[in-house]
């Protein structure tokens, strides 16, 4: 069988693409639902739902701000700055390591990320983060 240039190059990509799926973001750590109760989190974390505004709309947490994954790289600076921690809201990991990553790039350096899901089917708890002094 012969392997062309062509092949190995899509074949990098690939590899390359499905590593940076699951590849860690330097810093980035992951908190659970205690983490939302001020536990895990510096006072003055603002919270980033990056799920889409309908499912944002659904159900979402108390204070969280909503910047769809493909405005954040646009978007970010309205709400929020590099100097305040920020708590990442997602449906998949894949999209929280995405936003992780946008961020970072843009000089945040406290990041962290809500472990599971946000809002669970059938649970009418929605815990909040409470507020610290405004970032």
């Amino acid at each position: 069988m012969l392997i062309t240039a062509g092949g190995l190059l899509l074949a990098a990509w690939i590899s390359g693409y499905v590593l940076r799926l699951v590849w860690p973001v330097p810093g980035l750590k992951f908190v659970g639902e205690k983490g939302l109760r001020g536990f895990d989190l510096p006072p003055q974390t603002k919270m980033l739902d990056v799920r889409d505004a309908s499912y944002y709309e659904e159900c979402h947490l108390d204070g969280a701000i909503n910047i769809s994954l493909g405005r954040l790289p646009f978007l970010w600076h309205k709400e929020l700055s590099p100097s305040c921690p920020v708590l990442i809201i997602a449906n998949r990991r894949s999209a929280v390591l995405k936003a992780a990553r946008i961020l970072r790039r843009r000089g945040f350096k406290q990041l962290y990320a809500l472990r599971g899901e946000a809002c669970r089917e059938g649970s009418s708890r929605k815990p909040c983060l409470e507020k610290g002094p405004a970032c």
